[in-house]
């Protein structure tokens, strides 16, 4: 392909229709004198004169005439492409990929609210516990809990998880053998998360001995034990990010103080070549948004119901 000059282009389709290099300047923001320029250089690039310079203004020759016809359309065509290009890459599907735990405690409760903001970006998730592989796998951007060690990737800390900590339903803290002391969980049935959550050591952290720390169902996945936890079929482990808006809402209750510091954290990772596309920026934005605001809020301690007392 023999092209001129993009630049140039645009400064002789600009003149040819304002038939003004004065207009042309105004309409691209710069000096007549570069407009002057930019045209002269065009024809000496084409060997052919396509304005009559006359003493204030200018006319098209007739190859200009001719000429301005095809370069118009050429750049009409390369504006649409690029539209079509820009609005791919800000609108559309976006796959996300995340653990079934978080999906469903996290983001799906806030989705409508991207959704809303976002009319034009439709979120897809994918909830799995299988890493994924960018180069296989159509997934845009994921969610993952660990230590944020992913190389080659574009890895942002989105939630800090702070700690474990017993959970039950409302009715179960006040039944009929009350969580006073975590003593009082030898009464109840202990639900475990079998692939991340550990009641031995939360029970040696809260001093009690005697409790078979191994007995009771387990779930491979922390959302089940907190469903399991909701409907009062026994006592769980809830990380505090997956928890809060059960708490915050009633849902569940903490009965102790004691807690197990966790290591590790939410990340939102992406590959670095994709990682600056509009529409993964505005979700990954929307995300840390709503990370931020984050209400955080634990149920303290219940105090004790005066009618079971």
């Amino acid at each position: 392909m023999r092209l001129p000059p993009l630049n140039a282009l645009r400064a002789f389709e600009v003149a040819a229709r304002c038939l003004s290099f004065s207009k042309a300047a105004d309409e691209l923001s710069v000096t007549p004198a570069a407009i002057s320029h930019q045209i002269k250089a065009l024809e000496e690039w084409l060997g052919v004169a396509l304005f009559k310079r006359l003493n204030r203004a200018v006319m098209l020759t007739d190859e200009g005439q001719t000429y301005v016809l095809g370069v118009r359309e050429g750049l009409v065509a390369i504006n649409t492409a690029t539209d079509k290009l820009v609005k791919r890459d800000s609108s559309g599907a976006l796959t996300v990929s995340t653990l079934p735990s978080f999906a469903v405690r996290w983001l799906l409760p806030r989705l409508s609210r991207f959704r809303e903001e976002y009319p034009d970006i439709d979120v897809r998730l994918s909830a799995t516990d299988f890493l994924t592989d960018f180069n296989r796998d159509d997934v845009d951007l994921v969610i993952r809990y660990g230590s944020g060690d992913y190389p080659g990737m574009r890895t942002v800390k989105l939630l800090t998880e702070d700690s474990l900590f017993p959970v039950c339903s409302p009715e179960l803290v006040n039944g009929e053998y009350p969580l006073r002391t975590p003593n009082d969980l030898m009464h109840h049935i202990l639900l475990h998360d079998d692939l991340r959550i550990d009641w031995e050591t939360w029970l040696a952290a809260a001093g009690v001995k005697g409790i078979d720390s191994k007995k009771g169902p387990s779930f491979n996945d922390s959302s089940m034990v907190l469903t399991a936890a909701m409907a009062g079929h026994g006592v769980a482990l809830g990380r505090s990010t997956l928890a809060a808006d059960d708490l915050a809402a009633g849902r569940l209750v903490k009965p102790f103080d004691v807690e197990l510091k966790a290591g590790n954290a939410y990340f939102v990772v992406c590959p670095e070549e994709t990682a600056d596309r509009p529409k993964i920026v505005t979700f990954r934005n929307w995300l840390l948004k709503e990370a931020a605001s984050d209400p955080g809020r634990f149920m303290s301690s219940p105090k004790e119901d005066p009618q079971k007392s």
